[in-house]
């Protein structure tokens, strides 16, 4: 049964009302809080964690984000502190179809004696990919285990539940080549058109003490640390032993694509490099006619976070094609900054990328702005409460002990919002709207309103304690939309729907 069908059911036609004067009342001391994302921007993509090391997967559809659950750490006093890594045992997970409005999955536990992966101490930078195998679509989430190997998790679905089907890391010490490896970690995955998989990993500078500069010098220009592997077809286990590739002045960061028949190796440079060429902290590229390799050099292709938002530090990316066009994902500390924090806290952000005829992969320039709105977001289909372009005031947890259902919660803070970005009513439009919402402490209320948080007021929705509301708008709303809820008391919010 829909969310439409059910609200209609559970409240009758009795309880489609109009603007209730109560509802409206709620609104009347209450001031949109100030987000940290202007309305101009696309990025970062979310706001309501940070979001590091991102990686995206194309499916049914819609292209999902995989990052490192960068959690703020504090100190004894309170304060935050820098970011050591080593308390990420979460995955988090975005997708969306237009890349402006994006969904929240939340926070995926897999590392940790609580997590989904018991031996893996962290999570971190994660890949994922799908498969058909014995005619079910299976999803694989790979994710770096601190610096020392690499662990993966298997589920129905993209976001989870996932399950262990090893019971220790797919990629070890143990593993041919990999203890001379220093950073065992960063995996990207590619499937190639026939289905055999390969895994593309590593990072770091060989080190030894006593090293004379001659020979640090020599070793950050070719660390030799990356390495590729077929994997098995079950996806979880190895198909031979790791090749090496050996990118110049490598420190991190796989990423595999393969565009028109060639195999694009790409990876974070390290910060040794003598000149611009190629530069420190920049995204790189080689090339192949084979998956495993050799590879060579081409370019750089996008520079260092911080000479685009000002605060420096490791540079971690992804391309994807979807829907026609080449993006690139990648990391920048500008909503730390502008939250007046510091500490190394990363959120992802997406700009276009172009390739020429020949393959040159053309520079990015990365900015707020992002990416164009792909297509209309249609109100006329059920969405999650935990889709946005924008807000402000408001976090997302899960509802369920599956963790399978995410909900927006504001915890009373009044002028909380979400906005959604091209909304399209069409020509018809919407007479009401149906949500599948809570007050949890007294009196709350939906305020709807377009194309800017003090734009024209389309209704007022008052919410109860356990149950679902269904409310006519004060208008008819046509045409295409930004619209944005804005919040009074304290809510729970899990659904809506505009009826046409």
């Amino acid at each position: 049964m829909t969310l439409k069908s059910i609200l209609t059911t559970a409240l009758g036609a009795a309880t489609l009302v109009s603007c209730e004067p109560n509802a409206e009342k709620l609104f009347e001391n209450v001031t949109p809080l100030e987000g940290y994302k202007a309305l101009s921007s696309h990025n970062p993509i979310y706001q309501q964690r940070f979001g590091a090391d991102p990686y995206a997967m194309v499916y049914d559809g819609r292209v999902y984000i995989y990052m490192t659950d960068d959690i703020i750490e504090y100190d004894d006093k309170g304060e935050p502190k820098n970011n050591s890594y080593q308390a990420i045992h979460k995955i988090n997970c975005v997708s969306s179809a237009d890349l402006v409005n994006w969904t929240d999955h939340g926070a995926m536990n897999v590392a940790g004696s609580d997590g989904t992966c018991k031996y893996a101490r962290c999570s971190w930078a994660p890949t994922a990919c799908h498969k058909t195998i014995d005619g079910k679509e299976k999803f694989f989430l790979y994710f770096a285990d601190g610096g020392n190997g690499i662990a993966v998790a298997t589920s129905d679905s993209p976001y989870g539940p996932w399950t262990d089907p090893r019971g220790t890391g797919i990629i070890t010490r143990d593993v041919p080549t990999c203890n001379e490896v220093p950073w065992l970690f960063d995996p990207a995955v590619l499937i190639d058109d026939d289905g055999i998989g390969y895994v593309y990993f590593g990072g770091g500078i060989p080190f030894k003490p006593g090293m004379t500069r001659e020979q640090a010098a020599k070793n950050a220009a070719d660390p030799g640390s990356a390495r590729v592997v077929r994997l098995a077809d079950n996806m979880i286990e190895l198909d031979g032993e790791p090749a090496r590739i050996n990118p110049p002045y490598l420190f991190e960061d796989a990423g595999a694509n393969k565009i028109n028949g060639k195999y694009y190796y790409s990876y974070c440079t390290n910060f040794n490099c003598p000149s611009d060429d190629p530069g420190n902290g920049r995204i790189a590229y080689m090339t192949s006619e084979n998956p495993m390799g050799p590879f060579s050099f081409v370019k750089t292709v996008f520079n260092n976070p911080g000479d685009f938002f000002g605060t420096g530090g490791n540079n971690h990316h992804a391309i994807f094609e979807f829907k026609g066009q080449y993006y690139l994902a990648y990391h920048a500390q500008k909503l730390q900054d502008d939250m007046g924090l510091k500490g190394g806290y990363r959120s992802t952000h997406i700009n276009a990328v172009s390739i020429a005829e020949d393959g040159t992969i053309n520079d990015v320039i990365g900015d707020l702005a992002g990416v164009a709105q792909l297509e209309d977001f249609n109100p006329y289909v059920e969405t999650e409460a935990e889709t946005m372009a924008w807000m402000a005031g408001i976090s997302t947890e899960y509802s369920d002990s599956l963790c399978t259902n995410m909900i927006v919660r504001n915890e009373g803070k009044n002028g909380a919002w979400i906005g959604l970005s091209g909304v399209n009513f069409g020509d018809k439009g919407a007479s009401s709207v149906c949500f599948n919402g809570e007050a949890i402490n007294g009196e709350a209320g939906i305020k709807i309103v377009l194309d800017s948080l003090d734009g024209e007021v389309a209704g007022y929705i008052p919410l109860y304690a356990g149950k679902n509301k269904k409310a006519s708008l004060m208008k008819t709303i046509t045409g295409k939309h930004d619209i944005f809820f804005i919040i009074s008391g304290d809510v729970s919010l899990d659904k809506w729907v505009f009826t046409e």
